[in-house]
């Protein structure tokens, strides 16, 4: 059973077109702070990052760190951070810092940045440095063509069957979370933690 006490959360700047995704963000938001599950995020007030900070923050009765580099810190750029703030050099320092204050990993919908964080941890698993969780909160089908891709990867012999269960999925915060709690992480190429 994985202890879930910080989840890291990957999610876009924008809020998308639909307005399913700021009120699945703030559901998971405010599943967390119910929880007591702090909040490790991009540091941003913006999109479905302020919508979820703001929800999980609950007013300050739960802990939220937003992890941002100094260049994305103008207000016209990400808005205020919610919660405690850290701000690093550049997106490396950035990305290691919110995966040692973190347990776990959710990516909600998002763009280019979301998706290279997701595949980052993804791939750090798979090649040994983590054994944390890694979610995709698949709100509205928004990753449907993520997943499928990813078992078409597996069919065609680049994704090995236990590197494909890293990503795990569910429509529903909750469920996804309990699938977290869950999770046992293959071994890695190299068993080398940070």
């Amino acid at each position: 059973m994985t202890t879930l006490k910080k989840l890291c959360v990957f999610c876009g700047s924008s809020s998308g077109r639909d307005s399913i995704y700021v009120e699945e963000a703030k559901a998971l938001g405010k599943y967390l702070a119910s929880e007591k599950i702090q909040l490790t995020y991009g540091g941003g007030s913006i999109g479905l990052m302020g919508a979820i900070a703001n929800a999980a923050y609950n007013e300050g009765q739960n802990r939220v760190l937003g992890i941002i580099p100094i260049g994305l810190c103008a207000r016209e750029i990400s808005g205020e951070t919610v919660g405690e703030q850290i701000q690093t050099k550049d997106m490396h320092e950035r990305k290691r810092l919110m995966a040692e204050n973190s347990d776990g990993f959710v990516a909600l919908p998002g763009g280019f940045g979301t998706m290279e964080e997701l595949f980052e941890v993804i791939t750090w698993q798979q090649l040994g440095y983590h054994k944390k969780p890694i979610g995709v909160l698949n709100v509205n089908g928004y990753f449907d063509s993520l997943l499928t891709f990813l078992d078409e990867a597996r069919e065609s012999g680049f994704v090995s069957e236990e590197a494909r269960n890293i990503v795990l999925s569910d429509d529903d915060a909750e469920r996804l979370i309990e699938k977290m709690r869950g999770y046992t992480a293959p071994r890695g190429v190299i068993e080398q933690e940070f």
